[in-house]
């Protein structure tokens, strides 16, 4: 986002962001750390975890300024240092949130159990590598605020369409927010992927 409509612009979306996750956490310990656009959280159990994020992702989602969230949730032992979290279930947490969709959450057996026990719909996704994590690893995606349509994600900023001030100059192809987007993804259309 920050390429397309400039440092400013990107500014306000995160604190935006900022606001929404501080007022999610009010009561629990704040954020473990802000890695520019990302939140690193911790809970002590994967129900709480649940019960937090699912207002939060679903206010994200209605959030016509934000794009889509990415998440990936673990659960299991950390090392605690100097205010930050370490170890191996901090890195498959990472490493999840990496392979997720843009307003997708993926996440280990043991969050997805608590999901279950919640009554959330969670989808087994069958067992992923890892990069530098031993093994695979049984992934999840687990449904806590509505799914977005992939082929309507734009390809440059990864907000969600439909967009009621621009659609598309083209019938087929991508979605684009805007046409900062558009000419972006015009200009160098290999830099982008497109969701499918």
């Amino acid at each position: 986002m920050r390429n397309i409509y400039g440092d400013a612009a990107a500014l306000d979306v995160l604190e935006v962001f900022e606001s929404m996750v501080r007022d999610a956490l009010s009561g629990y310990e704040p954020p473990i750390k802000w890695i520019g656009d990302e939140a690193m959280l911790s809970f002590p159990e994967p129900g709480t975890a649940i019960q937090v994020l699912g207002p939060l992702l679903q206010a994200c989602r209605k959030e016509p300024r934000l794009p889509l969230t990415r998440t990936g949730l673990n659960h299991g032992p950390v090392v605690r240092r100097a205010g930050d979290l370490f170890g191996s279930t901090v890195n498959i947490a990472s490493r999840i949130a990496a392979l997720a969709a843009p307003g997708q959450l993926l996440a280990t057996r043991p969050v997805a159990e608590a999901a279950v026990a919640r009554g959330i719909l969670v989808r087994d996704l069958g067992t992923v590598a890892l990069r530098s994590v031993a093994g695979e690893v049984p992934l999840y995606e687990i449904e806590l605020a509505p799914t977005a349509d992939p082929a309507w994600i734009d390809p440059v900023c990864k907000m969600h369409a439909p967009y009621s001030s621009y659609r598309r100059a083209a019938p087929e192809g991508p979605w684009f927010c805007s046409p900062q987007c558009e000419e972006a993804y015009r200009r160098s259309p290999q830099t982008y992927e497109v969701p499918r």
